[in-house]
């Protein structure tokens, strides 16, 4: 086992957090992202009960989040005049320690790019299962043979794509988009203890725009049932949200004014996997967004380091048998996600009504609201197996 290879598509979240705990359990890591190089901002990401905290501390970079968390930002909503109508405590929404997830992500990287191989700049495009591994195509490097394939390539991950069929048979579009524009890396942040900050989210029928706060200088969202846009063409989503936004008012025109001087910008449907056969086929497994995402959920990135963990340790576990890992980490993995499955932060952001506006403003500051964050915390922390234990026998 020892000698095994392993392939994990993605470099953001689940992809290093997966080459940690292989490379520990003496797996050699190739992770190969078609991106060029780390990206930075994008939304914040939140870890939060006993279970990410343990998960974070064994791989060495707890201190590391905390120093670069971006502080708890709770959202006061109000109307066009500016009079506040409710709140959503940075608690909730902040998890234990939130941080950016490209700052997460040069954290987890530069944990393990002494000791995993990092391809940037290309992507697989093509997988073909052989007697004893995978022979892997790339978009531009040469093929190679790994023993095993993970895709931790995200909610629109191309290895699912290839191993199970295209997008649109496993991932449900909830009808609404989100939009993060100005997050910025540590780099531009001040050192030290982030102070508790306000931001002011205004809502219309389908429609949410929120500005200021540590996640991000502006975040829109609104419902589009049957909306296709082109990926790749920034400035025409740019469009597409100044025309989504025009007519409201408040703090809305101040921002839009502002929205092309915004360098990070990104744009994507509200969704979610599900509809798989399974997490996995032959040598290929699927872990992360690709294989549970529900964006916007709470869930994501607590579920990625989770299944990364229970991924690499049930290999470790079961010396390389595939077979049996795989099955054990998938029976874990259901499990542990099931209480996110019908979230959907889509309709309770931004109500197609006006009246579900109001219900959504009376519902947060009511016991219900508090009987959801209990939920919602102890959801998130689950027993796992001491995997060095087990493998060492102790």
């Amino acid at each position: 086992m020892r000698n095994s290879t392993a392939l994990i598509s993605g470099a953001s979240i689940a992809g290093p957090a997966l080459a940690y705990w292989l490379n520990r359990y003496g797996f050699q890591v190739t992770v190969v992202e078609r991106a060029p190089e780390l990206r930075p901002g994008g939304q914040a990401v939140d870890f939060k009960g006993a279970t990410h905290h343990k998960l974070l501390e064994q791989m060495g970079i707890l201190d590391e989040v905390y120093a670069h968390q971006t502080g708890k930002t709770d959202t006061v909503f109000v109307d066009e005049a500016g009079v506040e109508l409710a709140t959503i405590s940075g608690d909730f929404t902040g998890g234990d320690v939130e941080i950016l997830r490209g700052d997460l992500a040069r954290i987890m990287y530069e944990k393990t790019r002494d000791d995993c191989e990092y391809l940037f700049g290309d992507s697989i495009s093509a997988l073909t299962e052989t007697a004893d591994g995978v022979r892997v195509e790339f978009d531009n490097a040469a093929p190679r043979d790994f023993d095993f394939v993970f895709g931790a390539d995200g909610i629109h991950s191309r290895t699912r794509s290839l191993t199970f069929g295209p997008e649109e048979k496993f991932v449900t579009n909830s009808g609404h988009f989100y939009c993060v524009v100005g997050a910025s890396p540590w780099q531009d942040r001040p050192s030290g203890k982030p102070a508790r900050i306000t931001s002011f989210g205004q809502n219309s029928p389908g429609r949410l725009a929120t500005s200021g706060g540590a996640k991000a200088q502006q975040m829109y969202l609104f419902s589009a049932p049957g909306l296709e846009y082109d990926r790749r063409d920034i400035a025409s989503q740019r469009r597409l949200v100044k025309e989504t936004f025009a007519d409201m008012g408040g703090i809305v025109p101040a921002m839009l004014a502002e929205i092309d001087s915004f360098d990070d910008f990104f744009l994507d449907a509200i969704a979610k996997v599900g509809k798989l056969p399974s997490l996995h086929r032959g040598r290929v497994a699927l872990v992360g967004d690709a294989a549970y995402g529900n964006t916007m959920a709470g869930f994501g990135t607590g579920a990625s380091l989770v299944g990364a963990y229970v991924l690499a340790g049930e290999l470790a576990r079961n010396a390389g048998d595939h077979t049996a890992a795989f099955a054990r980490y998938e029976e874990i993995m259901r499990k542990y996600n099931k209480l996110s499955e019908g979230a959907n932060a889509g309709r309770f952001l931004a109500p197609k009504t006006a009246r579900g506006i109001r219900f959504r403003n009376w519902f947060l500051h009511s016991r219900a609201m508090k009987m959801m964050e209990r939920m919602s915390e102890n959801s998130k922390t689950v027993d796992l197996i001491d995997y060095p234990a087990a493998i060492t026998g102790a």
